[in-house]
């Protein structure tokens, strides 16, 4: 009988599901990232918010994904429905991107931007809970390694495409988004 864990080295042993959520990741912050990076710019300048409020909104936008976070992982590991909560979280947040470049007003991107943190701490515990039950036990360090380097990719992209989107568009912050 063949040992599982020589059946499959290096990062042929990572699942396919693992594979995609790591893409499905990178996409999001990506998208994440770009806006995010533009945002305080954004609010002060186009919107003529203060200096405060843009840290209490971004402070409390962040507080909400870590309060989140708690609860998702509780009903994820209670119900063992991990995928729904997953696709939910990712939805969430890709919708919330569409109301950047339309917002006429600091309401809308705080909505927006709630939505989006909102998103984040919904499908993070489930998401990782998700990559441990799909992957053997030989694999799961380099399946999480993985799926954190993809991640990476766009967390650095995304501030990249930034840039290149506001000097393209010649400093025109919805035209970025």
């Amino acid at each position: 009988m063949v040992n599982p864990a020589a059946a499959k080295r290096g990062l042929a042993a990572v699942p396919r599901g693992v594979w995609v959520l790591g893409l499905v990741s990178m996409c999001m912050d990506l998208s994440s990232e770009l806006v995010h990076s533009l945002l305080p710019l954004y609010m002060a300048t186009a919107l003529g918010a203060s200096v405060f409020v843009i840290g209490i909104i971004e402070g409390v936008a962040e507080a909400l994904a870590l309060i989140v976070k708690l609860f998702s992982g509780v009903l994820s590991d209670a119900f063992r429905k991990r995928k729904p909560l997953v696709l939910f979280g990712y939805s969430l947040a890709a919708v919330s991107k569409f109301a950047f470049p339309l917002a006429p007003t600091l309401a809308w991107i705080v909505g927006a931007r709630f939505a989006d943190r909102v998103g984040k701490g919904i499908r993070g515990a489930p998401r990782d809970a998700l990559i441990a039950d799909i992957t053997p036990a030989y694999a799961r360090e380099r399946s999480f390694v993985v799926r954190q380097a993809q991640d990476t990719v766009g967390a650095i992209g995304g501030p990249l495409l930034a840039i290149g989107a506001m000097a393209n568009f010649a400093g025109a912050f919805r035209a970025a988004f």
